[in-house]
């Protein structure tokens, strides 16, 4: 397990235990009233920290190299349903966007998302979870394939944003991104959408526009992501904890700017730390959401969708 600066003092009482009952074991000392006290203090000292985290150690957490990602999420959700589906029929298959059918109990499920590596070989095959116009193309050619057969759409954001080489400009990528905003509005399939990590720029946003909008606890959903705003604010990346502040980019924050719909709970210590529990309460939410958007009709689906993002950002004196 890896620990954020943050959390170093959980790991000292951690490691403390762990010698604690290794000693217990290899020797006739009793000292389970001792390890009793570091797990008392383990305890109190985790709800500590993690009840009072300020936006920049949210962010931390989203980026924590052990957090699940999305394939992560599919697989344990869908088992062995999940059917992966490659290529945008126009230029090439974008390993960082992936999708595929899947089922929940007997529900099947179009589900699409970002998906980073988990090692430098597979962070550069999957470019970082960054999409190129043709991940974009691809994730539209299958919301509309699910719209055509009437199976609901789940889309996982996690992206610290589209992929901004030259090469991605070249073939569209403003346009592509753009293209899915518009589309997603008009499809005549529930949408439902959840943020399971970063949620940086257009890059989440391509995938983003849902019939709910959902935000796991320690996960953060913005238009620029706090590394940049400090850099073009204040000329250096000193100052990221202070914009991560100012953007108001964590889940209570979209929530209470009615920007997401709900917030997921994790674990104590993040999705990581009890991965079948945060599995479990995404399959619920997916599950709960549709079981109300399935009652309505294409008409009053997209009516409802385009009411919601109309009344985003509407301010009366």
């Amino acid at each position: 397990m890896e620990y954020l600066e943050f959390e170093l003092p959980i790991k000292e009482l951690e490691d403390q235990l762990q010698k604690c009952e290794i000693i217990g074991k290899e020797s006739d000392v009793d000292v389970s009233k001792t390890c009793e006290q570091i797990e008392k203090k383990l305890k109190e000292t985790q709800k500590e920290i993690y009840k009072n985290l300020t936006p920049w150690q949210r962010v931390q957490l989203s980026r924590h190299p052990n957090r699940p990602y999305t394939l992560d999420h599919i697989r344990a959700i869908c088992g062995e349903t999940f059917l992966e589906l490659h290529g945008d029929r126009s230029f090439k298959d974008d390993k960082a966007m992936i999708g595929g059918l899947g089922k929940i109990g007997d529900q099947s499920f179009m589900f699409i998302g970002q998906q980073k590596g988990y090692n430098t070989k597979t962070r550069q095959y999957r470019n970082f979870g960054m999409a190129n116009p043709e991940g974009y193309r691809k994730a539209l050619r299958l919301m509309k394939s699910a719209e055509k057969f009437g199976i609901p759409i789940v889309t996982l954001l996690d992206t610290p944003g589209a992929y901004p080489g030259l090469e991605a400009e070249e073939r569209g990528q403003g346009e592509a991104i753009a293209r899915n905003i518009l589309e997603m509005t008009r499809l005549k399939v529930p949408v439902i959408t959840i943020v399971i990590g970063e949620g940086a720029s257009g890059g989440a946003l391509g995938i983003g526009v849902g019939d709910v909008v959902l935000m796991l606890e320690n996960t953060w959903y913005s238009v620029i992501s706090p590394e940049s705003c400090s850099s073009i604010l204040w000329h250096s990346w000193e100052f990221k904890e202070q914009a991560a502040e100012a953007l108001k980019l964590t889940a209570s924050d979209m929530k209470k700017l009615k920007l997401v719909d709900e917030i997921i709970k994790e674990p104590l210590g993040g999705a990581h730390r009890d991965r079948e529990k945060t599995f479990e309460s995404v399959s619920n939410a997916i599950i709960k959401h549709y079981e109300i958007l399935k009652n309505l009709s294409p008409k009053d689906l997209v009516a409802k969708r385009m009411d919601k993002y109309m009344q985003m950002g509407v301010f009366k004196d």
